[in-house]
């Protein structure tokens, strides 16, 4: 075979791996395509229950064992308590645990979903008498209209202004910081001054000059004053009253 057939052969084999290799990417794009609308459809047949309160002791694993039971579940989020108020609760010799402060619940049936919140909402857990949420009420409502990706929105945008604002008072803590590092410096330059000072006088008096200890001079300001308008109206008003006294008495 010639050179020329080997070039030729070599070049069809590139443009059939090519098009083979589009032919892939094609049929991927159309599986993710189908792939993401059926999970959009799952997701509009989805609901979300929102939780106003959340007992004590109370953590998603329990909460799915209790809700799962009226319907089959898909997600859960439980909002942490503020670290401060878990602090406290533990100084006070209250639960250790982690605590929530609210929650969602995303039901695979948003009619189920629905149907629970209505049927649980303002009544008892129950349970298990010895379990420490037993006598507490159900807070929970229905969320019409509502997905998941709205929470994931809420909770990225909240981060979000959660870290500008840390990062805010990070630049004015680093802020003051350099300042009061800037003012030690000064301090301590105007100190090591005072101690030069210090020494050249001691020098002084040693060869025998009698030169008066110097101090350190005080920085006075100064700022110009506009003189006061009551004088000049005064004066004013004085020679007014005059002329007009002569223009009435005919003096001259």
């Amino acid at each position: 075979m010639s050179e020329e057939e080997l070039v030729k052969g070599e070049d069809s084999k590139k443009e059939q791996t090519d098009k083979e290799v589009e032919k892939l990417k094609a049929e991927r794009k159309v599986k993710r395509k189908r792939r993401l609308l059926k999970e959009a459809a799952k997701a509009d047949k989805r609901g979300v229950c929102y939780l106003s309160r959340i007992p004590p002791r109370m953590d998603p694993i329990k909460l799915r064992q209790i809700l799962s039971q009226f319907g089959e579940l898909e997600r859960i989020y439980l909002t942490p308590e503020d670290p401060s108020a878990h602090v406290h609760r533990k100084k006070a010799g209250g639960y250790r645990g982690q605590g929530f402060t609210e929650g969602w619940v995303e039901f695979t049936n948003k009619v189920v979903a629905k149907r629970t919140a209505s049927m649980l909402n303002g009544e008892q857990i129950g349970g298990r008498k010895k379990s420490s949420f037993y006598y507490d009420l159900w807070n929970i409502k229905y969320l019409s209209k509502f997905k998941w990706d709205h929470l994931t929105e809420e909770i990225a945008y909240k981060n979000a202004t959660r870290e500008q604002k840390l990062e805010l008072e990070l630049s004015a803590a680093k802020k003051e910081r350099d300042f009061y590092l800037a003012k030690v410096d000064q301090s301590r330059a105007l100190s090591s001054i005072d101690e030069r000072l210090k020494k050249r006088h001691k020098i002084q008096q040693a060869a025998g000059s009698t030169s008066e200890e110097p101090q350190a001079a005080k920085v006075t300001r100064q700022f110009p004053q506009t003189k006061p308008v009551r004088d000049n109206a005064e004066k004013k008003k004085a020679g007014l009253s005059k002329d007009v006294l002569a223009g009435v008495f005919g003096g001259s």
